[in-house]
């Protein structure tokens, strides 16, 4: 089958989020053809290139997020009233708080209002794709004074009333921002109309690709989120005014609640993004768990042999940002060393951006302050005990030797989706100590220990635990490696996912027919359900355009076309 996979700030782009598991996904199913459509988020993203692409990727499709030139578009007096009629309508939801989820005692948006944004965000997409473009009405002044309207409206809530000129312009623009893939010129019968299957690889802006290709083609969507983006969303920008952070909450709410209402599945990566969709109005019945896929032969040799380099070591591995906490794990090893002076703690990792690099220099002189010069000892690290240390030094050439370093992986985190870093040292055999947060339970399993998180005492006490017992060590570390081999590895996620695409296409009426070079039915393309008589078996039109002439080619939003992986290198 042809699979359309849509990615924003990762795949095919050598950095990025969600590049390693799609990269894994579309080598495992090299049976299928898959087209690549991508959403970068920087031009920095852009100049680094791609990663190297295998022969089942026909095409790859780009867009930039970051950035978007005006597409020169006028409207006309009718197509400026679509406009201010379906943005009005869109921003009317939003001030009445629909779709968040939140509100609702039952913990669903209003049907009304789901229905209502729904209309409005497929009106400007329709527009989009009438009159060309809508990156210029999206900046424009009609905008602001819409969202102006509704703030004032009678049905707004109080925040959005309170909404200042300020909060308005900063709403407006990140509506722009979130609402650039409605102008793109992917959805045609040659591009994501042309395959049998859209995969999201995340949801907000990247689901919206997958949901006008439905809307317009009739391509069914399947949304994958390892991270849910209405949670990213609360914990991003904690200093914007009350009003932007009620009405962009609204919008994201509104636009996940629209995602998992039309996908035909939706497969979380655990069951604490899985909580959050239901939450966020995701029928249980659509739900399938899918673990994300890590490579588990890199670790093999030291999860095999389960030997350690220091027997009295605590490490920690992972990129240094204020969210791990390192600030409470240094203070639980002050109450470590107060039990086990010969212990020592290796911090590997390194800085997330200016603000890991600054959180890191203030984590060295917290460790300067409660371990003042130590010199005597074998277990000595320079001066102090704590060393902050990176992949590629001489006794930690790799990161199968950073978790093989010590007795016991710690992870202190006050915020985690996914620890991948837990899973690398379940895979090791490693035994763990790990704060509440995330999918950390779930992850775990009983194979290790976990704590309250900011709590610096419990994090010291189940340390000392496992210090204490090396039989309980290997105990746990061996059941850990066992279940990460069962739940965790490429090849569970790729079996998985073969078998939604399957699912899904199986039970999705005929749109076209495929032939092969011999003129036979390609698998797949003619489900068992095609052949019942009816409308519903017949293939959409699209829609005629209500005024003005056919759309021109090309896109308002920078694009760029490949047709093959080796054009694009």
């Amino acid at each position: 089958m042809r699979i359309g996979l849509i990615a924003e700030g990762g795949y095919p782009y050598v950095s990025g989020d969600a590049r390693l598991w799609c990269d894994r996904l579309v080598r495992g199913l090299d049976r299928h053809e898959f087209d690549i459509y991508a959403l970068s988020r920087s031009e920095r993203q852009e100049d680094e290139g791609w990663v190297p692409l295998p022969a089942q990727v026909s095409r790859v499709r780009t867009a930039p997020m970051w950035s978007a030139e005006d597409d020169g578009v006028v409207y006309g007096r009718r197509a400026r009233r679509r406009f201010t009629e379906h943005y009005g309508e869109l921003a009317a939801v939003l001030c009445a708080g629909g779709g968040a989820g939140a509100d609702d005692a039952s913990g669903e948006a209003p049907v009304t209002e789901a229905d209502r944004f729904g209309s409005a965000l497929y009106g400007l997409a329709e527009l989009a794709r009438d009159e060309g473009g809508l990156v210029g009405a999206l900046r424009s002044e009609a905008a602001v004074r819409a969202l102006e309207h509704a703030c004032r409206s009678r049905g707004a809530l109080r925040t959005a009333r309170e909404a200042r000129v300020p909060d308005l312009l900063a709403v407006a623009a990140h509506l722009e921002r979130a609402l650039r893939p409605l102008s793109l010129d992917w959805y045609e019968d040659d591009g994501l109309g042309a395959v049998d299957l859209c995969h999201a690889t995340s949801g907000g802006s990247a689901a919206l690709p997958g949901l006008l290709a439905r809307h317009f083609c009739g391509v069914p969507l399947l949304l994958t989120e390892y991270g849910v983006r209405l949670r990213t969303h609360y914990l991003a920008a904690p200093d914007s005014s009350p009003a932007v952070r009620s009405l962009l909450a609204a919008f994201h709410g509104a636009l996940a609640a629209e995602t998992y209402a039309r996908a035909a599945l939706v497969t979380p990566g655990n069951g604490h993004a899985r909580r959050w969709q239901e939450r966020c109005g995701a029928d249980r019945a659509k739900l399938r768990t899918v673990y994300p896929g890590m490579d588990a032969g890199r670790f093999a040799e030291v999860g095999e042999s389960a030997a350690c380099s220091d027997p009295d070591s605590l490490v920690w591995v992972g990129r240094v940002e204020p969210a791990k906490d390192l600030v409470s794990l240094l203070h639980a090893f002050a109450e470590v060393r107060k039990e086990e002076p010969k212990t020592r703690l290796r911090i590997v990792g390194t800085p997330a951006g200016p603000e890991g690099a600054a959180y890191l220099g203030h984590c060295r002189a917290l460790a300067a302050q409660l371990f003042p010069d130590e010199a005597e000892g074998p277990h000595r690290v320079g001066d102090n005990p704590v060393s902050f240390e990176e992949i590629g030094a001489p006794d930690i050439p790799n990161l199968a030797d950073a978790y093989a370093s010590g007795a016991v992986t710690v992870l202190s985190s006050v915020v985690e989706g996914f620890p991948i870093g837990l899973v690398e040292a379940m895979f090791c055999g490693r035994a763990t100590v790990s704060t509440d947060v995330g999918a950390v339970v779930e992850v775990i399993g009983g194979t290790g220990l976990v704590v309250p998180p900011r709590n610096p005492r419990a994090l010291a006490e189940a340390c000392v635990a496992l210090l204490r017992d090396p039989e309980r060590r290997e105990r746990l570390g061996a059941a850990a490696r066992a279940r990460a081999l069962e739940l965790f590895t490429v090849e569970q996620n790729v079996a998985a996912f073969h078998g939604i695409y399957l699912e899904i296409v199986s039970r999705t009426p005929v749109r076209r027919v495929v032939l092969d070079d011999t003129g036979e039915p390609l698998p797949f393309a003619v489900p068992a359900e095609a052949h019942v008589p009816g409308r519903w078996t017949e293939r959409p039109t699209r829609p005629t355009p209500r005024n003005g002439p056919p759309r021109p080619p090309g896109t308002p939003v920078r694009a760029t076309a490949m047709p093959t992986p080796e054009g694009a290198r």
